[in-house]
């Protein structure tokens, strides 16, 4: 009697309690409702399922490197545009003579004269036609204009040394415009170091303008 009498108030309580429903797909679908009839239609269920050759064709796409994005092409750098050239502002004497001077075999000439970017650009020559090589040191170079004011210059290419082979040595003298505004003429001299035992000098070199 006792135990049937506990399996009857079992009964009463239990009623009305049922399973809760713990379908995945049932709360995917419906994620807001706690519980979810069992017999609702299936076209109401995620499917989670995915096709088996769906899967292979990805497989080989990756491994074949073909669902990878393209990396966008590196653009060509830009050419720089290149500085263009300066206009040398030149005048020149078309009937320029070559002037020369000479001493001990030695020949120092002036081959032609030029005004350039506001300078007077004189090209110049050596030549050791003696038995003995000839050094110089063209700091000792000498430019005085027909009033005798002595001119600074620079010189570039001459040699320190003038082997006596009788070859010809080209080089420049360059001499700033400003300091030519009341010369009409130049006197160059130059002799050798340390013995200076040459002089060679070269005048009437006309200023061109």
């Amino acid at each position: 009697a006792s135990g049937w009498f506990a399996y009857v108030l079992g009964d009463v309580a239990l009623k009305g309690v049922s399973q809760p429903d713990v379908s995945p797909s049932k709360k995917l679908t419906n994620p807001n409702s706690e519980t979810l009839d069992t017999d609702a239609n299936p076209e109401t269920e995620l499917s989670i399922l995915l096709d088996e050759a769906e899967l292979i064709k990805a497989a080989e796409k990756i491994i074949k490197g073909q669902n990878q994005v393209p990396e966008p092409p590196t653009p060509e750098p830009e050419a720089s545009p290149e500085p263009e050239a300066e206009a040398e502002n030149t005048s020149t004497d078309p009937n320029f003579e070559p002037i020369t001077g000479a001493d001990q075999g030695i020949t120092l000439a002036i081959t032609n004269a030029a005004q350039q970017d506001g300078t007077l650009l004189l090209e110049v020559n050596l030549k050791n036609e003696s038995s003995a090589a000839v050094q110089f040191l063209y700091s000792f170079l000498e430019i005085r204009d027909q009033r005798g004011r002595s001119l600074s210059a620079i010189t570039d290419g001459l040699p320190g040394e003038l082997p006596a082979n009788g070859e010809t040595f080209n080089g420049t003298i360059r001499i700033p415009r400003a300091l030519l505004d009341e010369s009409e003429t130049l006197t160059l001299t130059l002799t050798d170091y340390p013995d200076q035992n040459l002089q060679l000098t070269v005048s009437a070199i006309p200023v061109i303008r």
